[in-house]
């Protein structure tokens, strides 16, 4: 059965991005999301509070430059405004309240006379007069603003938030329809390493997956060039967003951020406090979290995603996870550890690997819209076949039916790789192995030796800019955090934690899926919408 064109859309735009092709990948994040953040010099000492750890070189407020001054220019600059036939042309969306067009940013704030990039901007135009504008992030990293916006515009476009606000997406430096655009690997390097299982934890295997690991990194820096791979993180995008503020004219902006996008938000609102008037943080990625102990509780949240949509198959007729609920990883395993080494047969020549199955599936965890599809593949696959999890294993790397792959997983690479310090300890790597089997036992392969491996940040061929740090926004106005029960990318308890740094309005949202504002729930949608016009904010413990 193909997916809906919206189905794709949507289960796509907001992920907080685990790698689950292979068990001990670790994302730092985030951000997804998660879902980060300081160099240039403006002749002026750094002063303020900082999104840098300890050794990591800060920015000042750029906007803080004197009129004329080097980073004048950005701020100054204004967007020609034209057809998003370009960046969308699938349509979709409003077509006489859409308007696209590109914003120049400096690769290096250091250097504002040097290099520069070009980010694609869609605007949702307000239905009445702009009051203001709320840009948008997605997630991932390695997102597209734009694509988000082409899907989300039509239904923006009925809500009362766009009455008097310009919504606004964007492609950060690197993504999606960007220039220079993150591209490290080859459509056929893809396919390849999907086509291979990586689950030889033997020293031998350790060394493999190592050595293909460190393979990114050198194609990247080839590809890109090691000066701009070292401005793609979170704390050059933030600084973007900046100039996108001003170049659209207003002195604060409002902001929608999900999953990996709440780092941004975050990281944002640290850096520019007084510049916000309005900051929703849906999916919340926590700043101050320990990269370890952060994709352990990450990865025992698909697990409880996964037995969720166990427990409402097991209920259906033909659930190939059999009828109890508590066998239903066992079955799980059965069906799928038998493709190391044999894929099952597809339509597709490439036939559906060990890896492809675990992709899909996490795919489909993501939303309960993608349940019934997952309950499809794994009937096919009990039968013999792959391919409805190949297409959602697809639907995940980013690769249409033409075998051509979308940049977001190099992004999605490269950007995480600087939003954090990588985990190179040997024993560390060794007991996260571990410690991630047990957390989610349906994705474990049988094989575990107790020894792990490092993932590609730890060859990364520059430093990272960020650290794990708690946020601290003096002057910010209060803003509003959005987390959901059974997240399964973004622990509910991350966004407790992130409302508590920010000084923010928690809402709770009870369900099993990533993120959930402005999906159609009005106990959400509502107040969001008045906080995010009048700035009336939530209820105290407001729950939906």
């Amino acid at each position: 059965m193909p997916l809906p064109t919206s189905t794709v859309a949507s289960s796509r735009r907001r992920r907080r991005g685990l790698r689950w092709s292979v068990l001990a990948a670790v994302l730092l994040l985030a951000g997804c999301a998660s879902t980060n953040t300081q160099r240039f010099d403006l002749g002026a000492p750094v002063t303020g509070s900082t999104s840098a750890g300890a050794g990591t070189s800060v920015a000042p407020d750029p906007s803080a430059a004197p009129v004329g001054g080097p980073l004048g220019r950005f701020y100054g600059q204004r967007i020609a405004w034209g057809s998003c036939a370009e960046f969308a042309p699938d349509g979709g969306y409003p077509q006489q309240r859409s308007q696209c067009g590109r914003l120049t940013v400096p690769v290096d704030y250091a250097d504002p006379t040097g290099a520069t990039a070009s980010l694609a901007v869609f605007r949702l135009k307000a239905a009445d007069r702009a009051t203001g504008i709320l840009l948008t992030n997605p997630g991932g990293p390695g997102g597209s603003g734009v694509d988000f916006m082409a899907s989300a515009a039509s239904d923006f476009a009925d809500r009362d938030v766009s009455r008097t606000l310009d919504i606004v997406g964007f492609d950060p430096r690197g993504v999606g329809r960007s220039t220079p655009q993150i591209r490290c690997r080859t459509d056929a390097e893809r396919d390849a390493v999907r086509a291979r299982d990586w689950v030889d934890t033997s020293p031998a295997g350790i060394a493999a997956v190592e050595k293909r690991n460190a393979a990114v990194g050198s194609a990247c820096a080839r590809q890109m060039g090691g000066d701009f791979l070292a401005h793609v993180g979170t704390a050059d995008v933030i600084a973007d967003m900046d100039v996108l503020r001003g170049a659209l004219g207003y002195e604060q902006l409002n902001y929608l951020g999900y999953s990996y996008g709440t780092l941004i938000g975050a990281d944002y609102a640290e850096r520019f406090p007084t510049r916000v008037r309005a900051m929703v943080n849906d999916g919340a990625v926590d700043p101050s979290a320990d990269p370890v102990a952060d994709v352990v509780a990450q990865t025992a949240g698909f697990q409880r995603a996964f037995d969720g949509f166990a427990a409402d198959c097991v209920t259906r007729r033909g659930c190939a996870l059999g009828t109890d609920p508590a066998r239903a990883t066992a079955r799980y395993q059965e069906l799928t550890r038998p493709l190391i080494g044999r894929p099952a047969p597809t339509t597709d020549p490439r036939g559906l690997t060990y890896g492809d199955a675990l992709t899909g599936t996490g795919q489909a965890l993501y939303s309960k819209n993608l349940w019934r599809y997952l309950r499809d593949g794994l009937a096919e696959l009990a039968g013999g076949r792959g391919d409805t999890l190949l297409r959602l294993a697809d639907l995940y790397e980013g690769r249409d039916r033409s075998g051509r792959y979308d940049n977001s997983a190099d992004a999605f690479t490269a950007i995480r790789c600087v939003d954090g310090p990588p985990i190179t300890d040997r024993a560390t790597l060794d007991r996260l192995d571990t410690d991630l089997r047990r957390a989610a036992p349906f994705r474990d392969d049988g094989r575990g030796t107790g020894r792990g491996s490092a993932d590609e940040c730890a060859f990364w061929p520059v430093p990272p800019t960020s650290q794990p740090h708690r946020i601290a926004a003096a002057g910010l106005p209060t803003t509003v955090v959005v987390s959901t029960t059974d997240d399964p990318a973004t622990p509910y308890a991350a966004g407790v934690s992130l409302a508590g740094q920010l000084g923010a309005r928690l809402m709770t949202f009870r369900g099993t899926q990533h993120t959930a504002s402005f999906e159609g729930n009005a106990c959400l949608d509502d107040p969001l919408t008045k906080y995010l016009v009048d700035l009336t904010l939530p209820p105290v413990g407001a729950t939906c």
